[in-house]
């Protein structure tokens, strides 16, 4: 009987966990353009060399080398899209305060890095990248999600060229599971042990770094920090979703990935 009981529970556990885990399958149409590419993260950036990142600089290099972009999206308190990557301004643009907390007449203001650069609107990005090359952007996890999400969304049905989106937060991306299916979606993620750099704390590390909340947003792809991968993402990649890395510093990513998200060296704009 005990036994019995056992391999009941065992396998009530191990259907739980295939539920949690397993990913949504893109098709051939949304993982053609992606299969192969080298992605400029941020922007092909330099940010000691006058072309910060998340910038129209980086972004309009990046597009004639014929690279993917990798960008940042999130909301200024008057409700516009930005592209800017830190919560708080700090680090780029040397003012203490959240990028939430200013307009975007404000922002607009601020200079990159201390040069002639300022922060762009993502309508302003998708007008000048003008579908030369795929965009893959990252939706903020912020005060405002459920806004930023309708906002992105909107931007993007009015842009003609090749997107997807992704989201360390497998609520931003179940949104768009939702209201946009035919957008490829990915989960960021990483070891759990990095999830403590956001002031997670077990089980919400563990949760987050093993791909638990599959469930809510049934990725298509996985965006996972390049190093030893947890089973379950190794899992996922096996039952179908693209293999996305970040961030690569050289080439040999190219082996285990199918996107790479690149900075710092300047690869082929594809590898396969």
């Amino acid at each position: 009987m005990v036994p019995a009981i056992i391999a009941a529970a065992a396998a009530v556990i191990a259907a739980i966990w295939l539920f949690a885990v397993f990913p949504g399958r893109p098709g051939k149409n949304k993982k053609a353009p992606f299969d192969g590419l080298n992605i400029a993260h941020r922007g092909l950036y330099d940010n000691g060399a006058g072309v910060p990142e998340n910038s129209l600089a980086a972004f309009e290099k990046a597009a004639a080398h014929g690279y993917g972009i990798e960008l940042d999206v999130q909301l200024s308190r008057d409700g516009e899209v930005v592209v800017f990557h830190d919560d708080t301004l700090g680090r780029v643009c040397s003012v203490n305060a959240r990028v939430d907390e200013l307009d975007m007449s404000e922002l607009s203001s601020l200079a990159l890095c201390g040069g002639p650069e300022r922060i762009p609107t993502f309508s302003r990005v998708l007008e000048l990248v003008g579908g030369r090359v795929p965009l893959l952007v990252e939706l903020k996890h912020g005060r405002r999600d459920k806004e930023l999400c309708e906002k992105t969304l909107e931007l993007l049905r009015g842009y003609k060229g090749v997107y997807c989106i992704e989201s360390f937060d497998p609520r931003i991306v179940g949104f768009f599971r939702k209201s946009a299916p035919d957008i490829m979606r990915g989960q960021l993620s990483q070891p759990a042990s990095e999830f403590k750099k956001f002031g997670f704390a077990f089980p919400a590390n563990v949760i987050l770094g093993h791909l638990l909340l599959n469930f809510i947003a049934r990725p298509e792809f996985i965006s996972y920090r390049i190093g030893k991968k947890p089973f379950p993402v190794r899992f996922a990649e096996r039952c179908g979703a693209m293999r996305f890395g970040w961030t690569s510093i050289d080439e040999s990513a190219e082996e285990d990935f199918d996107s790479v998200i690149f900075e710092h060296y300047h690869p082929r704009a594809r590898f396969r």
